[in-house]
């Protein structure tokens, strides 16, 4: 991470730069006295100013450089985190070990198993007052602590590092969408698996609105003398079907002469904006397309849901009434279309326990990412587990599966 800065500015501004620029800033952080070397002297020089943490103990020391590119020359300089900044030590390492072991942590363990480099009983010390201050909570009196919505947030926003999927599971979702073809519904639901598998949490996937696609092919098929099928091929890949029932019988004649009519009145409009087909000259080849242009313009308005992996969430959990009552809410779709829509609106790609608002998934979290295509938005991939879920490998799954799914919409 590289900086440009002029030579004989204060250190401290420096100092104050880092952190900001390494998202540090609102983490209770404080300085103590910056121990510098002799500064360069010359006035305007360009300079170049560059972070690291100690490796071994980036709870402790962050260095920065700075070199003088007039004159080559590269000064040391580094910033003590106060005693305080150890409990955000202690926070991640009490958040990253419950989710991997959904046990209450202790602080013995904490102290032997992380680089905190103090005793049990200062871990402990310090566990105490992340309690008070809201980000852990004890289940027992004789177990250890566990984070609540407020710790998974804290460490959310600002300790977990960006995470990436291993080279196999990039090879799977690449393979999987070179290899996906037919129905966009199709694509969606099996989109929903495939998000399932990576993460084992349920998954979540939207697509664009029907409304919103344009028409690409329409054509009316008889079914019998008074019956008939309307099917229109849409843009974004699906393919809306409606059924028509006459009054008198319709020839095959007919229905060839209201395919032909309708393909040069509704190809590139969308279903939002149908309106009434225009005459074709012919009353009863009229009133055909007037009742198939009714029929689609009645097609769900909604974006289609695909929820998958469900039943990975009966591990999730130890009680069976949460199991049950987070099984529930997935099945209701209109639910979880507004749970999405809700927490994209607001801005956000994880909401944690009850930010989301909805009751009955409280012990859950939603990790979401937008579907876009062509700079619009198109629908959403999102996954849902318990709070204890794995962030930083929620996050870049949906990140990946998002943007390739978006790809494959654009391309038709």
């Amino acid at each position: 991470m590289l900086f440009q800065r002029t030579a004989g500015q204060r250190t401290a501004a420096v100092g104050a730069a880092a952190v900001a620029a390494l998202g540090l800033t609102g983490l209770g952080i404080g300085l103590n006295a910056l121990v510098t070397p002799p500064a360069a002297q010359a006035q305007g020089t360009p300079s170049l100013v560059e972070f690291r943490w100690d490796n071994t103990k980036d709870y402790r020391k962050l260095y920065f450089f700075m070199t003088e590119t007039g004159r080559l020359k590269r000064s040391e300089y580094y910033l003590i985190l106060k005693p305080k900044d150890r409990k955000t030590a202690i926070l991640r390492a009490v958040v990253q070990e419950y989710i991997g072991s959904g046990q209450p942590v202790g602080s013995t363990h904490i102290a032997t198993a992380h680089d905190i480099n103090v005793s049990s009983a200062t871990v402990r010390n310090e566990m105490a007052v992340l309690e008070q201050e809201g980000f852990l909570t004890q289940p027992h009196t004789s177990a250890g602590r566990i984070p609540t919505d407020k710790g998974y947030r804290f460490f959310v926003d600002h300790l977990s590092q960006p995470g990436r999927l291993d080279d196999v599971k990039v090879t799977q979702v690449r393979q999987f969408f070179d290899g996906a073809h037919g129905r966009m519904e199709e694509l969606l639901a099996r989109t929903s698996h495939l998000v399932a598998g990576l993460t084992n949490y349920a998954s979540v996937v939207m697509g664009p609105k029907v409304e919103q696609a344009e028409i690409r092919s329409v054509q009316v098929v008889g079914l019998s003398a008074r019956q008939a099928m309307v099917v229109a091929v849409m843009s974004n890949g699906s393919v809306e079907s409606q059924h028509l029932e006459f009054d008198a019988e319709v020839s095959e004649t007919r229905l060839g002469a209201v395919t032909v009519h309708l393909q040069r009145a509704l190809v590139g409009r969308t279903l939002a904006d149908l309106g009434d087909v225009s005459p074709s000259g012919e009353p009863g080849v009229d009133a055909v397309c007037a009742k198939a242009a009714a029929a689609l313009r009645g097609a769900s308005a909604d974006n289609p849901v695909f929820v998958g992996g469900a039943s990975s969430m009966a591990s999730a959990f130890d009680a069976v009434d949460v199991v049950r009552q987070v099984l529930q809410t997935l099945e209701q779709q209109y639910l979880v279309v507004s749970l999405v829509r809700d927490i994209l609106n607001r801005g956000l790609s994880v909401a944690i326990g009850a930010e989301h608002g909805v009751e009955p998934l409280a012990n859950c979290s939603v990790v979401v990412a937008p579907v876009v295509v062509d700079g619009q938005q198109m629908g959403t991939v999102g996954v849902l587990g318990p709070t204890r879920m794995d962030y930083p490998q929620a996050l870049a799954t949906v990140e990946v599966v998002s943007d390739r799914l978006g790809r494959r919409l654009g391309e038709g």
